[in-house]
């Protein structure tokens, strides 16, 4: 069963690829919400999501999905910089640098705490 799970997860995330690749943002943004509802600790999902979300201007949606994201892989340099974009699109500059600054500790090879990850 959970094969067939995962499998699903994989095949639905790669149709959701397939539409922003086509520009069908928001058929993309409803299966990359489809797979976080069947794996809530899919972080590709969540990055994804986060990132389909931006490019359609919902930006509030897109944070959530980015702190999802973070949350779960409090150390993934990549999943902080969007988080820093989208608050920043959303024009929360205080957020958007504290989440920049959490990267860039990353990229120097520092590490982020579970708990800060949730801040």
């Amino acid at each position: 069963m959970e094969d067939s799970a995962s499998e699903e997860i994989e095949e639905i995330f790669d149709d959701a690829n397939g539409d922003l690749a086509l520009g069908e943002l928001e058929s993309a943004v409803e299966k990359y919400r489809r797979c976080v509802e069947l794996d809530p600790t899919f972080f590709d999902g969540w990055h994804a999501l986060g990132m389909a979300l931006m490019k359609i201007g919902r930006f509030p949606e897109a944070i959530e999905a980015g702190k999802e994201a973070v949350g779960l892989r409090p150390n993934d340099q990549i999943g902080w910089t969007s988080l820093s974009l989208f608050y920043n699109r959303n024009g929360q500059i205080a957020e958007a640098e504290a989440a920049g600054t959490k990267a860039r500790i990353l990229s120097w090879g520092g590490k982020i705490k579970k708990d800060e990850a949730q801040e």
